[in-house]
């Protein structure tokens, strides 16, 4: 049994492609790798855990939770979930992200069991169902941040279309068969006819590009950067440019949010961001990735509807101390906090907890006193009552399940 309820907790880098170098080994205290570091996962997820600094050294998060689970993460959310139910990360987005879609829990349930019947390894680069669990997820910009979110409103995707020379031959689908029918159309044709579409649009834009010419509001912009970025662009041109022309463009600020619910297509375009998303690493993918690409299985779950997208500003709790962005996810809420020498921020853990400070240092004493720098984070069990302290200003993030 478990009964310290404050422990240290170091995360995992994950350094895939599309990520930076030095904004999360800055962020640690760390020498950069030769890999990008694009994510830090913080987490039980069995791909990649946390570990826990114990007493007996360090322990894997998922293992730790199995030797006392309704006593780390709470008894109401291991009833309801059998799991700690979210995953937390910072990530650092220098080149953008595949087009994506998340699927809900029912279909996500469905994939993984036909997947495992058919024998395909969990590790397999073509398995589109890693777990059984949906993944919506919220991230709150920690810098000036840019996203591709849902499809255009149904006037605005025309106007793109009668104003792009080269999307002429899409009018007529879209006017006929709507969101579904253009997207389809483009995600399906042959890739011959991809290029006869795409290369004049992207020999148009790349010189201005290059000019500096192009605003980041404007899809030439992340276009150009996709063809400019992809190492086959020269002889295929990746049809998630469609995507970049059909989709919101979203630019939020630090401490601004954007939530994302299953089905909703998206990518990150540009920047540094708080993550907290359902435990799950199910992706389906439509482009602008080297990844696996199941485009009927991207399609079947897209929700093909307009989007008029939504910044979330938060709302303060805690006496000002906090500021909590809800969301409709039952597994997972995020919450900044930020206090200042003589401020205690005070709470009792309802559901396990993850905090990173993200600036600053604090002090935090609960069942342990634990001294804290930028980069380093705490897991807080379930009923541990602490406080948090700062001789000077201190940010920190956390992550938990919203328990009533």
């Amino acid at each position: 049994m478990v009964f310290m309820k404050l422990f240290r907790l170091d995360g995992k880098i994950q350094h895939y492609a599309w990520g930076g170098s030095t904004y999360i080994p800055a962020l640690l205290g760390i020498a950069p790798s030769e890999k990008p570091s694009a994510e830090y996962w913080m987490g039980a997820h069995p791909s990649a855990p946390s570990a826990i600094t114990t007493s007996n050294g360090p322990v894997p998060m998922n293992e730790l939770i199995q030797q006392d689970p309704a006593g780390i993460v709470g008894p109401q959310v291991w009833q309801q979930f059998r799991e700690l139910p979210y995953l937390f990360k910072i990530l650092d987005v220098k080149d953008m992200l595949s087009i994506q879609v998340h699927p809900t829990k029912e279909e996500a349930e469905k994939g993984f069991a036909r997947e495992n019947a058919a024998g395909i390894p969990l590790n397999a680069p073509h398995r589109n169902y890693k777990d059984a669990n949906h993944k919506p997820e919220i991230m709150v910009a920690l810098s000036e941040f840019w996203l591709l979110h849902g499809f255009l409103p149904e006037d605005k995707l025309q106007q793109v279309l009668l104003d792009t020379p080269e999307f002429t031959s899409l009018v007529g689908i879209y006017e006929k068969e709507g969101y579904y029918g253009l997207y389809k159309s483009v995600m399906e044709m042959p890739q011959a006819l991809a290029n006869i579409i795409l290369r004049p649009l992207t020999d148009r834009l790349i010189p201005d590009y290059r000019a500096g010419k192009l605003s980041k509001s404007d899809p030439a912009f992340w276009a150009a950067r996709a063809v400019l970025n992809d190492p086959n662009g020269a002889d295929n041109l990746d049809r998630g440019i469609f995507s970049i022309y059909f989709f919101n463009i979203m630019h939020v600020q630090p401490g601004q949010a954007v939530f994302q619910d299953a089905g909703i297509p998206h990518a990150y375009l540009e920047g540094q961001n708080v993550e907290l998303m359902a435990n799950s690493d199910n992706v389906l993918r439509g482009g602008l990735t080297p990844k696996h690409i199941d485009v009927p299985e991207l399609l079947k779950h897209t929700r093909f509807e307009a989007v008029h997208p939504k910044v979330l500003t938060g709302d303060s709790i805690s006496g000002g101390l906090e500021k909590i962005y809800p969301t409709p996810a039952p597994d997972f809420v995020v919450s900044k906090i930020n206090i200042s020498a003589g401020q205690v921020y005070t709470y009792t853990t309802k559901a396990a907890e993850i905090m990173i400070v993200m600036s600053g240092a604090a002090t935090i004493k609960g069942s342990d006193t634990l001294d804290l720098h930028k980069g380093q984070c705490v897991m807080a069990a379930y009923g541990e009552s602490y406080e948090i302290t700062t001789s000077g200003n201190v940010e920190i993030f956390k992550a938990t399940v919203p328990v009533k």
